[in-house]
This record gives structure tokens, C-alpha cells and sequence, in this order.
């Protein structure tokens, strides 16, 4: 089990957002618990200097392509990019420096995969370095996919089947649990597991941790088998439960 380092980019600046309070049609009732001061390329430079490979920087929004360069350039083929990706751009992304580009929305129409698309994406950037984000809410007993900053409901609920269905186009799947995005309240325990017993490729789960017991959890429920990310919690994001440095050991333990 790897932690896999994050950056969160929303109007230019590093921040941590509770993923379920943002909405296009309600801006005023976005809940964000942490605005850095530093650069977009502090945070990536750190992650170079301790080894950390993996992580994910998400554009939520419009505005943050030029911190999102200034991250890439700082530990080049370090980290994936998500947020606005399309078959156009995503090789553009990779000549930047991502190792992967994540994708979500792109992939799905009117709440149901667009296979085309998908195929095209896959195509231009190849399956090495394609990243599906699988992001989800729970509806009822069963997660389904959501798109748009997690906003959407999508038809699709996450299953072995899916996973497989999916591994076969993609290098890693990426999961929000969207409800308890940026939360520092505990982890989808169910949608852990369910994860590491389904996914056949590598999976990096994130959401709701709020220390270094939650990412021992993630490790026991999930098998051994998915990563995890850390944001609102680490000091790093103003977190007051669990630091940088205690995560970055937990990742050289394995």
C-alpha cells in the first residue's frame, strides 16, 4: 500500500474542499477548509524530495491550468492530472510532465459511458498512461459513478463487473468517496473493501480520512490492495490529526 500525495487546485491555489458542497449552480455554499499560501509547485516539490510517485493533481474548475504546469514542472512524471482532460488535450498534459491523465466526465453522456470517446482517449494517450476516475456516491446499498466536479449521478454502479470492464482501457483507477470528501470524519469502510475485492488493476481510494489509524484501516479492509491520499487531514492542508511526515513513514513501511 503506497500514500499517494495530492494537489487540489480551485480559481489558481492550492485548496482542500468538502467535495459534496461543490456546485456549479450554488457557488456561495462551497465549503473549503484550507487555502495555502504556498504554490502549487511547493507541495509538488516536496512530494519529489521524499520519493512520493503517484500522486494526483485535480483541476476543480477553470483557472488553474498555470498551477497546474508550475506542479508538473516541479516533479516532472511524478504525479497524474485530472480535472478537464479530453482525447484533444490529454497528450498535450503528458508532454507537461504528468505521468497519467485522469478522467471522468469526458468518458460519460447523459449519465452512461460514452465508448466512443472513451476508445478515442485511449487511443491518443494510450492505456499506460490513462487513469479512469471512478469517483462515486452512495445511492441506496450501491456506489454509483458521478461526474462534474461529482455533482452528476451517473446510471453506473460500481461493480466487479465494471471494474473489469474498465481495466481493460485503463493503467489505475482513482475513487472519491464524494460523500465524505473532505470530511476528516472516517472512511466508506464498504466501499474499501468492495474496491479490493473487484479492482484487478491498481486502485488509489480517497475520502474521509482523518489520521494515520484510518490509513492502517485502508490497509486491513482493503487486503493490502489500494492506495490511499491524505488531504484535509495532513498539517500541510492546516490538518490537525495527522501530519506530512507520519504519512510518509507509514508509506516507506509498506
Amino acid at each position: 500500500m503506497q500514500f499517494r500525495p495530492c494537489i487540489d487546485l480551485h480559481n489558481g491555489k492550492v485548496k482542500q474542499i468538502v467535495g459534496s458542497t461543490l456546485k456549479d449552480d450554488d457557488p456561495g455554499n462551497l465549503q473549503t477548509n484550507f487555502v495555502a499560501e504556498h504554490p502549487s509547485s511547493w507541495f509538488a516539490e516536496l512530494y519529489r524530495k521524499d520519493n512520493l510517485t503517484g500522486g494526483h493533481i485535480i483541476k476543480l474548475g477553470p483557472g488553474n491550468d498555470e498551477a497546474a504546469v508550475e506542479a508538473l514542472s516541479a516533479w516532472p512524471g511524478g504525479m497524474q492530472i485530472g480535472g478537464g482532460i479530453t482525447a484533444e488535450n490529454g497528450k498535450e498534459w503528458l508532454d507537461k510532465g504528468a505521468s497519467h491523465v485522469i478522467v471522468t466526465s469526458y468518458v460519460f453522456r447523459d449519465g452512461k459511458i460514452d465508448q466512443q470517446r472513451l476508445q478515442k482517449l485511449v487511443k491518443a494517450v494510450g492505456k499506460e498512461h490513462l487513469v479512469l476516475d471512478l469517483s462515486c456516491r452512495k445511492k441506496g446499498d450501491d456506489y454509483y459513478i458521478v461526474t462534474d466536479r461529482w455533482q452528476k449521478f451517473t446510471d453506473i454502479i460500481i461493480s466487479a463487473r465494471v471494474m473489469e470492464d474498465f481495466a481493460t482501457l485503463c493503467d489505475e483507477f482513482l475513487i472519491h468517496a464524494a460523500d465524505v470528501e473532505g470530511q476528516c470524519n472516517g472512511i466508506e469502510k464498504e466501499l474499501v473493501r468492495r474496491l479490493a475485492d473487484w479492482s484487478p488493476i491498481p486502485a488509489t481510494y480517497a475520502g474521509g480520512v482523518k489520521d494515520i489509524e484510518d490509513l492502517r484501516l485502508i490497509r486491513d479492509l482493503g487486503k493490502n490492495r489500494l492506495h490511499a491520499t491524505v488531504g484535509s487531514a495532513l498539517d500541510i492542508f492546516g490538518g490537525s490529526t495527522m501530519t506530512y511526515n507520519e504519512a510518509v513513514v507509514f508509506h516507506r513501511e509498506g
